[in-house]
């Protein structure tokens, strides 16, 4: 999987495909996370929402993990058109399932419309590596498309989300070929649901996952 060559093109993309839909789920829960202070952002793609999170949250420390080093320079541009702390961010340019991890350091991890990129197996395998480097009450942010249960909405959904799989297919080789709920894994993993916004008809959803302290 490798975003280089759409590094530079996706915040058109995202905006032809999605408006401001995306941004909308990534950023609904910041309010939330005033408190943290050891933040890690796993595929951050373009820094949209590292932005906004520095923004409420200057005393954070972030972590980034991102693949693609054409997406951490459009992080970093990011940074300094908005005049933020760049000092307060530690970039990681590597896959995320070959990420070290330091057991117990964060108290917040977000994965925004990231985690639909994996395959089952791999699914489970990040999950359980993140949730493994949080603390005790750590919160989670993740948001992603979905499927609907049922009706028009559910097939509405499933087009959708076969034309992006194609295009990331051919475009970043991404290794899934379905969307996998990361649900289960996160329960396993020691984290409990605490709340869940749906948008656009149930195609995409909002969450704040918890650790169990």
């Amino acid at each position: 999987m490798n975003f280089d060559r759409l590094a530079a093109h996706y915040p058109w993309l995202e905006l032809a495909f999605a408006g401001g839909l995306m941004q909308r789920c990534r950023t609904r829960f910041l309010n939330q996370i005033t408190h943290c202070r050891h933040g890690l952002l796993v595929g951050e793609g373009t820094g949209k929402f590292l932005a906004q999170l520095l923004r409420v949250n200057p005393e954070i420390r972030v972590t980034c993990v991102e693949q693609s080093g054409g997406m951490i320079r459009q992080m970093r541009h990011r940074l300094r058109v908005a005049g933020l702390e760049e000092s307060h961010v530690e970039f990681w340019e590597m896959d995320a399932l070959d990420w070290s991890v330091t057991r117990g350091q964060y108290d917040l991890v977000a994965t925004h419309f990231f985690l639909d990129c994996f395959r089952t197996d791999q699914l489970e395998q990040l999950v359980n590596l993140l949730a493994g480097s949080t603390r005790p009450g750590a919160v989670w942010l993740l948001t992603d498309f979905r499927e609907p249960e049922s009706g028009w909405r559910r097939w509405r959904a499933k087009i959708l989300l076969a034309m992006l799989y194609a295009f990331f297919k051919l475009t970043t080789r991404i290794s899934a070929n379905r969307l996998t709920p990361p649900d289960q894994y996160l329960e396993s993993s020691g984290f409990r649901l605490r709340e869940r916004r749906l948008d656009s008809l149930g195609f995409a959803h909002s969450d704040v996952w918890e650790r169990e302290i």
